[in-house]
């Protein structure tokens, strides 16, 4: 059974009034993401994994030397599909309900949430992500190189941005720190990251 690549949550001109081109999702979902899904299937095919759910590949290959290609493509595979479902058209503004109460409780508030993500995000060195994630029952900001995710670390992931360069060269060329904002200010989706919490 092939590995297949979900269609976006949106149309690809959908983020365009807050800050995200159509040619950004033309290049990063049409060309990046879909190369890791070609080239997961290629790497699995005729194995034990080709079968398994991606969150088992993931985890079957985290820190395997000889499967180091199959966990990157993998993990990228879920990386991209959990991103795009964290941004949607008119997002931003602050979570409510039960996400809120936790992050005020774990952050202290949610100014001191965002001064931390944002942190983290313009931090990563060169490639690679910045999460909000339920870790032990307590909410963290973690950032993680390359393809490696909070589920290689055994953490739940409530909301990640993309800081790989392609994700927002486009838009704003090398102003990561514009594009952390933009995220937070125009397109994160709390109710993704609130529905991931309660889960």
């Amino acid at each position: 059974m092939a590995f297949e690549q979900p269609p976006l949550p949106y149309a690809m001109d959908a983020l365009e009034p807050y800050g995200m081109k159509a040619e950004t999702f033309e290049y990063h979902y049409g060309k990046h993401h879909k190369a890791y899904v070609d080239n997961l299937n290629k790497l699995t095919e005729g194995t034990d994994l080709a079968n398994m759910p991606l969150e088992e590949v993931i985890k079957a290959t985290y820190k395997d030397s000889a499967k180091q290609g199959i966990f990157n493509n993998a993990a990228q595979v879920w990386n991209h599909t959990f991103f795009w479902n964290c941004m949607k058209p008119g997002g931003g503004g602050t979570p409510t309900g039960e996400l809120a109460a936790r992050i005020d409780q774990d952050f202290g508030s949610f100014d001191k949430f965002k001064e931390e993500f944002s942190n983290a995000a313009a931090t990563q060195f060169g490639s690679g992500w910045a999460w909000l994630v339920e870790d032990n029952g307590t909410l963290k900001v973690t950032k993680t190189p390359n393809a490696v995710d909070p589920i290689a670390e055994g953490q739940k992931p409530l909301l990640t941005l993309d800081v790989w360069e392609h994700a927002y060269y486009i838009d704003f060329r090398n102003a990561r720190p514009a594009f952390i904002k933009n995220f937070l200010d125009r397109l994160v989706n709390w109710d993704f990251a609130a529905q991931n919490l309660a889960s």
